[in-house]
This record gives structure tokens, sequence and C-alpha cells, in this order.
């Protein structure tokens, strides 16, 4: 690197740092979650304004690569974090209930981002129609397990039987969403000549339950008191890295892998550990990683161009998503005799998006299943079901703090032991950790 380029970087850095925790803290007070202000921060800074001038001349082409390499690692260590996050449990403790509203709020919403596709090939397809097919759907059926579970917790319903089953449903649909998305790209061709490879996957999961998982749930067995110090932390990391890097190799992408480690990491008899690794690698993804990884996806999109065609597109976007992901959560919670107020609560709360559709979106637009033009109305789309499912949560529930309207009991949504136990974030006012984005 030459001395311009270094400099270029730092002051690159320190402006996206900035910017992010300015707007950050702004959409906190508006009642919103951090991942709001800080994409906005992203597109703020991307060819939106100005024509692309600010960009030019902040982040010129030669840093771009390094800013893309950061995000990467940002983007890794967030999906490790939500993966440790993830908690069989709390599908075990909701009964039924959770699985048929997480498999209705998927597929309806999975098969009508389909015929959205078909709708949109002559306009926004891409030369895979299968693939665009199967990512429209895909992208249609997220719901961010990290927005919902930071919404539940500023709310004190974490712990409610809605908050319980809200959590459950959302668990089972990240499985799923990433599950679809494994398989898309695994089918895409994504891997070119090698694709080959794609067919160790499957040996590779396996080993990771089957071998890796039991030899670290019997190295933490035999040290009760382990500490996370500087040498167990960067055990953490190289496991999290190799991971990430063999299931890029294989063909798949490296988010899966870093997904996978942390998923595979003990449950029992580790749980401060647990605690220090999200404090620790959450701090540093949350403040510097992941505001470089809204720059990378701020850059590649331009609404400057907008006209009533484009628009018209975002609304039917919007339709589909909000729609499609509501409709199919309330239709199945009322099915299961969930009261009307709760089922709607429910509904709204599934279609969260938040960070976890930004990675989806990315990831569609570095295998070409997105053109930019798309790639940016379903950045909107991500923003606004994001933004919209406090103040719908309010008005149907009232504000943080009411639950008067939450006190009957869903028939299958105990409350899991586990649960109780879980790991207690950040106060509100504090630094929010990368996992509830």
């Amino acid at each position: 690197m030459t001395t311009h380029q270094t400099s270029s970087l730092l002051l690159g850095l320190a402006a996206i740092v900035l910017l992010a925790r300015l707007l950050g803290a702004l959409a906190r007070r508006l009642n919103q979650p951090a991942v709001i202000g800080e994409v906005l921060a992203g597109i703020a800074l991307g060819p939106t304004l100005f024509h692309g001038a600010l960009s030019d001349a902040l982040f010129p082409p030669g840093i771009r690569p390094l800013l893309g390499a950061l995000a990467a690692v940002g983007v890794a260590a967030f999906m490790f974090l939500v993966g440790l996050q993830w908690d069989p449990a709390m599908i075990r403790g909701s009964g039924s209930l959770a699985a048929t509203v997480s498999f209705s709020s998927i597929l309806l919403p999975f098969g009508l981002g389909i015929l959205l596709a078909l709708h949109l090939t002559d306009d926004y397809g891409t030369g895979d129609r299968t693939a665009f097919m199967l990512f429209m759907g895909i992208a249609m059926s997220i719901t961010a397990f990290p927005v919902l579970a930071r919404i539940l917790t500023d709310r004190g319903m974490a712990r409610s039987p809605l908050g319980v089953v809200a959590l459950a449903c959302a668990s089972i649909d990240d499985f799923l969403a990433w599950s679809l998305l494994a398989g898309a790209v695994a089918v895409s061709g994504s891997a070119g000549p090698d694709q080959w490879r794609i067919l160790l996957a499957v040996p590779y999961v396996l080993g990771m339950f089957f071998v890796v998982r039991p030899l670290l749930r019997r190295s933490v067995a035999r040290r009760p008191a382990l500490t996370l110090t500087p040498t167990v932390f960067a055990a953490v990391l190289v496991g999290l890295l190799l991971s990430a890097a063999a299931t890029e190799w294989v063909g798949l992408h490296y988010i899966f892998g870093a997904f996978l480690f942390g998923v595979i990491l003990p449950r029992t008899g580790g749980e401060r550990l647990r605690v220090d690794v999200q404090e620790r690698l959450g701090e540093l993804s949350d403040t510097l990683l992941l505001p470089v990884f809204f720059l990378i996806a701020g850059l590649q999109v331009d609404l400057s161009g907008l006209d009533a065609g484009a628009l018209g597109t975002l609304g039917l976007i919007l339709l589909v998503a909000v729609g499609g992901k509501f409709t199919g959560a309330f239709v199945a919670a009322r099915l299961k005799r969930l009261p009307l107020r709760q089922s709607a609560a429910l509904a709204t709360l599934m279609n969260t998006r938040g960070l976890t559709e930004l990675i989806v979106l990315n990831v569609g637009l570095q295998l070409g299943f997105l053109g930019r033009d798309l790639y940016s109305l379903m950045v909107v789309m991500a923003i606004v079901t994001t933004a919209m499912a406090g103040p719908l949560l309010s008005w149907i529930v009232g504000r943080p703090g009411d639950t008067s309207h939450l006190s009957g009991r869903p028939e299958e949504a105990a409350v899991p032991e586990r649960t109780a136990n879980w790991p207690k974030r950040r106060s509100a006012g504090s630094s929010t950790t990368s996992v509830n984005r």
C-alpha cells in the first residue's frame, strides 16, 4: 500500500465509524433499531447522494477491495454470533405452534416471491432464471432473529409467552432460510469449474456436528471453569475463520461456515465463555467491521434515478414481502387458536428483516442473482420492514412495558427453562452488540 492509500483508508474508516455511530444513536432516539441508522449511513456515503462525489472522495477505488475484505470479516463474525445465539431449546419448548407459524411464514412469502420474480424477469432478471426465482423467494422469506430479539428485550417481552414463541419462530425461520439459501447457492453453479466441491459440503457438515462438536463438548466438560483467555479467544477465532474458509472453498459461501461454527459450540458448561465471546467479538464487529459492511452495501445502492416505474416495483415488493410474511404467520397462528391480538403481534414481529436481509441481498448481488437496480429496491424493503415493526407492535399491544394484552398464555408456548437463563444483554443505553441487528 502507498502512503496515499493508507491515509485514505484510515480517513475513510474514521468517517464510517463516526457517521454510523451518529445515525445509529439517532435511530435509537427515534425508538428504532440502530441498524436502521447505520444502513442509512452506508447509503448516504454511496452514490445515491451527490452522484457519488462523496464516496469517490472518501473511498477511492484503490482502497475499496480493502474495505470489502474488512466487511467480509465483519459479516463472518456476525454470522458466527447469530449461530452462537441459536438454541434448539427455544424450538422444543414452544411445541408445534412455532413450527407451524414458521413453515407458513416461510412458504407463503417464498411462493409469492417466486411469482414476483416471474413478473420482474423481463426488467430485472439475471442470466440464471431459476436462481433468480429461488433467490427472490428466499429474500421475501427472511426474518431477522437478532433484530426481533432486540425489539422484544427493549419492550420487556422476551420472556413473555408471546416473546418466547416469536423467538422460537424466528429461530426456525433463520435455520430454514439459511438452508434454502445454501441450496440455491449450491444449484446455481457459482463455484464455476470446481462445482464438484459442493459435494464435500455434506461430509463437512456431518463432521462438524458428529466429530468436532463432541470433541468441543468433552473439552469444555473437562474444564468447567474455562474463561476467555487470549489463547481461548484465539482458538475461537481460528475455528470461526477456518470454518468460513472451508464452506467458501467448497462453493457455498463463507457465511454458512461461520454460522455453523457458532451453532456447534457447546451450549452447556460454557455459558460464561459464550457471553464473553459475544461481548468481546461483538464490540469490535459492532463498532468497526459491520459499519464497513454497511458502507460496502450502500455503495451498491443508487436511488438517485428512481422513477415512477421503479416506485411501482418497490410498492409491489413491499406488498409481497409484508403481505406474504404477515398473512402466513397470522393465519397459522389463528389456526393454532392463538388470540387475535397475539396473532397480529406475532405476524408483525416475523416481518423484521434487519441486517440478516442485507447479508442475503449481498450474497445475491455477489453471485449475480440480483442486478444493482433491483438490489437497491430490495435494500429499501429491508429498511422499511425493519422500521415498521416497532410502531406497529406498539399499535397492536401498546407501548413498551404494557403487557396487559399478552397475559393469556398460548397453549403450547410454555417458557423453556433454558430461555430463563439466556445471557443478559446490555442496557439499551449502552453499545449494542452485533447480534442485536
